[in-house]
């Protein structure tokens, strides 16, 4: 017949007394172990001093006329010639050898044989058998588990995991405890890249906020032009191929500007006008990193007006757009409202 050891979550008493006399022991060993090592010290200072002391009664000189070496001498002679018991013997020796051992050598207790795993209630439960009748064990351990599953399944008590499994309740929880740090992390990041956006610099009004991320492009003859706001400018030629990085945006800035405006009132006309630089696109082949200064004006819709290359890889757009017309409080920026 089997032991009944219930347990609510804790180790057993028998467990937990087992588990402290294992420890009483091995700190009485260690202790032991401690104890023979300072005796074995003292017995080798013991036969130290008194070889010491036999070699200097063998060299005296008795004509030596200090009194206090010979008090010294006598009281040597009187201790030697005592009869001294020994300090420990060979026998006692070998059974503190045995005694030091840890037990997993000797084999005097397997503690593997009285530790037990804990039991949960339920496991008790199954152990009622235990005590019936061979002839209705099987009938009640029958019953037993169809109770327990019935229990399981209305969510009472929690299914029994596999040795070395976890629960589902655990594993739920672990999930879900992954799932809300994931979920702070992201918001973290995103609300550090929100206080960096606002931050930048959008213009007078945040004016220029909406048109972030927006696109514009422009047909120049053998290649396609396009520019995103406050993001990159590209260009690609109508003859296939990926796009070219001319720039990606930096800053903003102001230049001025003293041009003549075209009969439809599309170009930058002469003042102070507020700029885009864009920069450190691809690499230009014997040449700098491609960049751009997009100059802006006032316009009814957001348009590519005009795209030079000033120099070697370096481009220049002008383009019109509504988002600078009130730009300064000037009412006009340019372009074909100074014309009005």
């Amino acid at each position: 017949m089997g032991k009944v050891v219930k347990s609510s979550g804790k180790a057993s008493k028998i467990g937990s007394l087992i588990q402290t006399a294992k420890d009483r022991i091995e700190e009485l060993r260690e202790s032991l172990i401690e104890l023979r090592e300072q005796r074995d010290t003292g017995k080798s200072r013991l036969a130290e001093l008194e070889g010491i002391l036999s070699t200097f009664q063998a060299e005296y000189n008795p004509n030596f006329n200090d009194e206090g070496v010979k008090r010294a001498v006598r009281s040597w002679e009187e201790y030697a010639a005592r009869d001294r018991p020994p300090i420990g013997n060979d026998a006692q020796d070998r059974d503190l050898d045995e005694i030091g051992k840890p037990d997993t050598e000797t084999g005097i207790i397997n503690w593997s044989d009285w530790e037990e795993g804990e039991e949960s209630d339920v496991d008790v439960l199954y152990k009622i058998e235990e005590y019936l009748p061979v002839a209705v064990r099987g009938w009640v351990d029958q019953r037993l588990r169809d109770v327990r599953i019935l229990l399981v399944e209305n969510g009472i008590i929690a299914a029994t995991p596999a040795s070395g499994e976890e629960s589902k309740t655990l594993t739920d929880a672990r999930d879900a405890l992954k799932a809300a740090r994931d979920s702070e992390s992201n918001l973290r990041t995103e609300l550090t890249s929100h206080r960096d956006d606002l931050g930048k610099d959008y213009g007078l009004d945040d004016v220029f906020r909406a048109l972030k991320g927006r696109c514009i492009s422009k047909d120049s003859g053998e290649y396609n032009y396009e520019l995103c706001w406050l993001e990159k400018t590209t260009q690609k030629s109508k003859k296939g191929g990926s796009h070219t990085g001319m720039g990606n945006f930096v800053r903003m800035d102001s230049v001025t500007v003293d041009d003549d405006l075209p009969p439809d009132g599309k170009g930058l006309g002469s003042g102070v006008r507020v700029a885009l630089r864009y920069e450190n696109g691809q690499h230009c082949w014997n040449g700098p990193n491609r960049s751009t200064l997009v100059v802006l004006a006032c316009a009814e819709q957001d348009e590519v007006w005009k795209i030079t290359e000033e120099e070697k890889c370096v481009y220049r757009m002008e383009v019109g757009t509504p988002a600078v017309c009130d730009m300064n409080g000037k009412g006009k920026e340019g372009g074909a409202r100074d014309e009005l």
